[in-house]
């Protein structure tokens, strides 16, 4: 994946089923596991098959029909998709993404005292140092 392509939510569910799979899947077996969740289509499945493989997210092979699997691992793009949104709204700097939770406290990081934070970031408005 070395141009960066920007995934869907529909495309991300694919994803996650042949992430879970760990091997490749054909689109049939990808749309009896999608099932749970959703009520696509096979002609929905498809299209979002073709549209991945489109942007070279994952790669199909032929056997007695075609299978599926991402080109990258879970961890890998999850990194690549992290970083892409640090770059994009906080300027490529974690810290700037840290400062924008601290003055707009998640509840992942609201717990977190003042004190540890000014560990972590003394330039943070808020944080208080011990």
């Amino acid at each position: 994946m070395e141009k960066k392509h920007m995934v869907s939510d529909a495309e991300l569910e694919i994803l996650e089923v042949l992430w879970k799979a760990g091997r490749a899947l054909n689109a049939s077996e990808i749309r009896v596991r999608l099932e749970e969740k959703k009520n696509w289509e096979r002609t929905t499945v498809l299209t979002l098959i073709r549209r991945l493989l489109d942007k070279g997210i994952i790669i199909q092979e032929k056997q007695d029909v075609y299978y599926y699997h991402p080109i990258l691992g879970r961890e890998e793009y999850i990194r690549q998709e992290t970083r892409s949104f640090v770059d994009k709204f906080f300027s490529g700097s974690s810290k700037n993404l840290a400062a924008a939770l601290v003055l707009e406290p998640l509840s992942s990081v609201a717990h977190l005292p003042s004190q540890y934070l000014y560990q972590l970031y003394p330039s943070v408005p808020g944080s208080q140092p011990l």
